[in-house]
């Protein structure tokens, strides 16, 4: 579990992350949604410690961080693939951090070829493509398989076949009771991957909830076979109807049940009902355009 409460970090007048609260229970991937500036990254890395906070607090299973015997068994974290040696080869830079965090070399190729670099294991880092190393960061992550990942942009060069894999990795880790917390841009990608949404707008929390939750709107999307007769009907019965281009009816304030017994006891026929569901994107940039 990850309990942060209260986290903030100043620059001089500057106010960068303004008390950040949340808490991440095990079996969900939680996304970490904001514009860049908004706080992100400077939050996940006051949460390893790696950036100071100036007041509130970060703890991993009820202890800092930093306080942890072996950080590395209980938190896999991947937040700069670039952070690598060069000149090491892929499968060496592996085996020095399983060393660190007492991980025999066994697990180091298990690793490597979870993560598809099996064949790429003895070539030097600084030939990896952008993916690759986000892959070898990934790996690193996992060497102890910790019950807790943080990943910020993961996806960052990774192939959609790559992106597929990673979206497997992480729902598959939550599924056997693990903790993710995912950064990410790739707007359509999180929507399909986590649980619930955290969005940060100027340094503060502006969401948080499921993605249900947050995607719901007040409404439903009705399809008629005779949409003047449904429009009527439903005006009749007090609705507001909006017309799309596309022929659909949208009924503000309404739930799909009452739609469909209006259109029950007009005798009309309907073809499609539901609730209005919004988009990521039109979420995300409403949330932080008003922060």
């Amino acid at each position: 579990m990850i309990t942060v409460s209260g986290l903030t970090k100043q620059y001089g007048d500057r106010t960068v992350v303004d008390n950040v609260s949340f808490t991440l229970e095990p079996g969900t991937v939680t996304g970490f949604l904001g514009p860049n500036g908004a706080g992100k990254t400077t939050t996940m890395r006051m949460m390893t410690g790696l950036v100071p906070a100036t007041s509130g607090s970060a703890t991993v299973d009820g202890r800092p961080y930093t306080d942890l015997p072996n950080p590395g068994a209980v938190m896999g974290t991947l937040l700069d693939a670039s952070a690598v040696h060069p000149g090491r080869a892929g499968r060496t830079h592996l085996r020095l951090l399983a060393s660190t965090i007492g991980v025999p070399d066994s697990r180091v190729d298990e690793v490597l070829e979870l993560v598809g670099l099996a064949d790429a294991a003895g070539r030097r880092v600084g030939g990896y493509s952008l993916g690759m190393r986000q892959r070898l960061g990934i790996a690193s992550a996992l060497l102890a398989d910790p019950p807790v990942l943080m990943f910020d942009e993961p996806a960052n060069g990774l192939d959609p076949e790559g992106i597929r894999w990673m979206r497997a990795l992480l729902r598959g880790h939550a599924a056997r009771g693990g903790t993710v917390l995912l950064s990410s841009h790739l707007l359509g990608e999180v929507e399909h991957t986590v649980d619930r949404l955290l969005v940060i707008g100027g340094g503060r929390i502006v969401a948080d909830g499921t993605v249900a939750s947050l995607l719901g709107a007040d409404g439903t999307v009705a399809r008629a076979a005779d949409p003047v007769a449904l429009t009527v009907a439903l005006e009749a019965a007090g609705f507001h109807v909006q017309h799309e281009g596309d022929g659909a009816l949208v009924v503000a304030g309404a739930e799909p049940g009452a739609v469909g017994a209006v259109a029950a006891a007009a005798g009309l026929a309907l073809t499609d009902l539901r609730p209005v569901q919004r988009g990521l994107e039109d979420l995300f940039f409403q949330l932080t355009d008003a922060s």
